[in-house]
């Protein structure tokens, strides 16, 4: 099997070591699900994906995106640097503005556009659902959060393909600065079936709007350097209380800070109603992938 072009990049940054690293394998033909799981528990990095070519006349691409332990049905932030690594490899171009990617959780488009001087790239995310509002200083909801001073806005718990818990924390200082209790964190998620917990707090005089801290409950506990779906869920409850930042429905999320990061996230609200989460991208490491049948499970 002859080796396939693989590629790194950092999404949601403008230089490199700023935002959330992926790898792509962008020929993907001919391996099976197990071959790309090894693959991705190999590479060690949040997500990887997988580009196929598409079953659809109308689809730019296809992919598979997988992290270490499991394949993932839709990420923002995979969605977003497979597009970049697609684009600059030339398999795919977009028509009037727009790539179309077909996966797991259907067709999907990206919107390519130029501004303030660069690419930058926006998935449209599946739609997300209310599913619950809870009060902040309930039984349960105290016990999960008593280590994140809140703000004005109920949590509530948003299913975009993945559920999240969207809390506001009280100022910028207060979520920076927060300590999460993550046995906590890990119980709500499972009682919830949910990732666990994005908190965030709106910002004034910035760069930025918003900043968020995504904490993963389970299986692994951990704090996601730049997360476009989870941002999508809260960009959709904010949109739901006719509290979105910003101007015209766009508004830009910092986050990441807090694991050595500094990423960038640009969101926008259309007219329809429909979440656009994007940003930059930069490419770190291109060359090839040699992975051969036998290779470890």
């Amino acid at each position: 099997m002859a080796p396939r072009p693989f590629v790194q990049v950092d999404v949601f940054a403008d230089r490199p070591g700023a935002g959330n690293p992926l790898a792509v394998v962008l020929d993907a033909t001919g391996l099976d699900e197990a071959a790309m799981q090894a693959i991705a528990r190999w590479t060690r990095l949040p997500e990887t994906t997988f580009v196929f070519p598409p079953s659809r006349e109308d689809a730019s691409y296809g992919i598979r995106m997988f992290s270490p332990r499991r394949e993932v049905p839709f990420a923002g932030h995979p969605s977003v640097g497979t597009a970049h690594a697609v684009l600059e490899a030339g398999i795919a171009a977009p028509r009037d503005g727009l790539l179309l990617q077909e996966g797991v959780a259907g067709l999907l488009p990206l919107r390519v556009e130029s501004r303030e001087g660069s690419q930058r790239i926006a998935i449209r995310t599946p739609r997300a659902q209310l599913v619950e509002t809870a009060d902040a200083r309930g039984s349960r909801m105290s016990e999960a959060l008593d280590w994140l001073p809140v703000g004005e806005l109920p949590p509530a718990l948003m299913d975009g393909g993945r559920r999240w818990w969207v809390a506001e924390a009280r100022d910028e200082a207060s979520l920076r600065n927060a300590q999460p209790d993550w046995e906590a964190i890990a119980g709500l998620a499972r009682a919830t079936d949910s990732m666990g917990v994005l908190a965030f707090a709106r910002c004034e005089g910035r760069d930025y709007q918003v900043a968020a801290r995504a904490f993963v409950g389970g299986p692994a506990m951990f704090e996601d350097a730049a997360s476009g779906a989870a941002n999508a869920t809260l960009a959709a409850w904010l949109a739901l209380r006719d509290a979105l930042p910003g101007r015209d429905g766009r508004y830009r999320v910092s986050q990441g800070r807090e694991v050595g990061y500094d990423a960038r996230l640009d969101m926008l609200v259309d007219a329809d109603g429909e979440v656009w989460s994007g940003g930059q991208v930069v490419s770190v490491v291109r060359g090839t992938i040699d992975w051969r049948p036998g290779a470890p499970p």
